[in-house]
């Protein structure tokens, strides 16, 4: 292994020549790591999604909720407040205390809100759950993927950070999964909120075996135990080039005495290039309408003419099950294709797919054109229309609009930034959710069904022409190397003679 520091305004950290070859499969340890961490994928995903077909039952029992839209776009968005407040306090609570204590502290919000919403009184009591659990799911939705990515060598950290979003799309399928085999039992909305707390316990106990990040560790100062972990990760040759790399960063970053500021991020022009990445994907991924489509799937499959609550959930799980077999293709291509390529294919099919979920319901609403049918044939046809240009929309978000926003954010940002910046990127991600969730059916209700899917396809043709100009391929780099990137974007052949803060437009 060696690093060429000869050429001029170089640190090297571009040139390093190491055995860089480790197999997705290839290290137990790592994917010990990674499957512990997703549980908070897993809970983000759950809780998040059960709220869909809990709130059919929601609506049945609390008459107050039944006939107000607004009421009952609080108790789905509630959740995402939440977290949006646990995403900005996450950021500073992981670059302060560490990623294993974060996990811990978002476990207790998990199962706290979980306990709150199954006894709750009324819809006001629910909406405080609502507001726990989204405090745990803002925490998680920073720390986990910070977590996984700083124990994941650089050659399969795409796929292994895509893990997380296959626990977060797995929830959510479980979560449907259990709308539907509760629907028959009495107290339906109290178990499907409930059950959430199981998994959360057990996430909390595990985390108390696991270790804490070696990366946050090593710029802690606490360099053995960092060297431990990554003694469990990588053989002796490239255990050797690891620390090197992490060694010749530290001398780039803030020490552990030093206190980062959130406005540092906007003093550094290299961080604002990559939080403006970072923060746009994130956007981006909820201003195409994912989440409101995992939110109101149910309810949307009963706008497409479909009635009954029981095939509404039956559909809307088959639409979860897409997604989570989606996340697996991304998974095998992210660190095959790259990050950028797989996000411009995906949004490409997802304006396609928005146009045709569009025309359905536009078609739909025409009644002239089904005047003729006889026993709604018609009505009928369009509404499987509307069925079948949802499953494609989920086809063509889930490999690449999916995971790669999260992949992006966790690698961005140098070390003494990436819980905070990561944590700032994570609020604009549940700040656009909840703008999504809390006016996409009193939007619906002004404009129509199919006026607002063609609204919701122009954004993703702006999302292809920002990924397309803004965002750079992080494929196979270290940490390190990514660093290095945003400074070379920033101040071309100058950027390694600017220092991290005293860089100024």
């Amino acid at each position: 292994m060696t690093i060429d520091m000869s050429m001029p305004g170089s640190s090297g950290l571009l040139n390093t020549v190491g055995k860089r070859n480790m197999k997705f499969f290839g290290n137990r340890y790592v994917l010990a790591l990674t499957g512990a961490a997703g549980i908070g994928g897993f809970l983000f995903g759950y809780d998040t999604g059960v709220i869909s077909g809990a709130l059919l039952y929601i609506r049945d029992e609390f008459p107050a909720v039944r006939d107000n839209y607004f009421l009952q776009e609080t108790i789905v968005s509630m959740a995402l407040v939440g977290a949006m407040l646990g995403a900005a306090g996450g950021g500073w609570i992981n670059d302060a205390y560490g990623r294993k204590k974060s996990t811990l502290l978002a476990d207790l919000m998990f199962a706290l809100g979980s306990i709150v919403m199954c006894a709750a009184g009324g819809p006001y009591i629910l909406i405080l759950g609502r507001l726990l659990v989204g405090l745990g799911v803002g925490v998680a939705s920073v720390t986990a993927p910070l977590y996984i990515a700083e124990a994941a060598p650089s050659e399969i950290r795409g796929g292994l950070v895509s893990i997380n979003v296959l626990m977060i799309t797995g929830g959510q399928f479980f979560s449907y999964l259990i709308n539907l085999g509760f629907t028959e039992v009495p107290g339906t909305w109290r178990w499907m909120l409930g059950v959430a707390a199981v998994p959360a316990i057990v996430q909390f106990v595990l985390m108390l075996f696991l270790p804490e990040s070696p990366r946050w560790l090593y710029w802690k100062d606490e360099k053995a135990q960092s060297i431990a972990v990554l003694e469990k990760i990588y053989d002796s040759d490239r255990l050797e080039e690891e620390v090197e790399l992490l060694a010749s960063s530290s001398m780039h970053e803030f020490q552990a005495d030093n206190t980062a500021s959130y406005l540092d991020v906007f003093k550094s022009k290299e961080l604002r290039l990559a939080f403006l990445a970072g923060a746009g994907l994130q956007a981006f991924q909820q201003f195409t309408g994912i989440n409101t489509v995992m939110y109101y799937s149910p309810t949307i499959v009963q706008m497409a003419g479909f009635t009954s609550n029981k095939l509404a959930l039956l559909l809307s799980l088959f639409v979860a099950a897409m997604n989570a077999a989606g996340t697996i293709v991304g998974i095998y291509l992210i660190d095959r294709c790259g990050r950028r390529r797989l996000a411009l294919t995906s949004l490409s099919g997802v304006v396609i797919s928005l146009v045709i979920l569009a025309m359905a319901f536009i078609l739909q609403s025409s009644s002239s054109l089904c005047m003729a049918a006889a026993n709604g044939t018609c009505q009928g046809a369009l509404g499987w229309f509307a069925v079948a240009g949802l499953a494609l929309y989920i086809a063509s978000f889930s490999p690449g609009m999916g995971p790669v926003p999260w992949a992006v954010n966790s690698e961005i940002y140098p070390e003494a930034y990436r819980g905070m910046s990561g944590g700032m990127s994570a609020t604009i991600n549940w700040i656009s959710n909840l703008i999504m969730a809390q006016t996409f059916l009193s939007i619906v209700g002004l404009v129509g069904a199919g006026v607002t899917f063609l609204i919701i396809a122009g954004i993703g043709v702006l999302a292809f022409i920002f990924v397309a100009l803004y965002v750079p391929e992080t494929k196979g780099l270290s940490f390190e190397q990514v660093e290095q990137l945003w400074k070379k974007r920033a101040w071309g052949s100058r950027g390694n003679c600017q220092s991290l803060l005293g860089a100024e437009l």
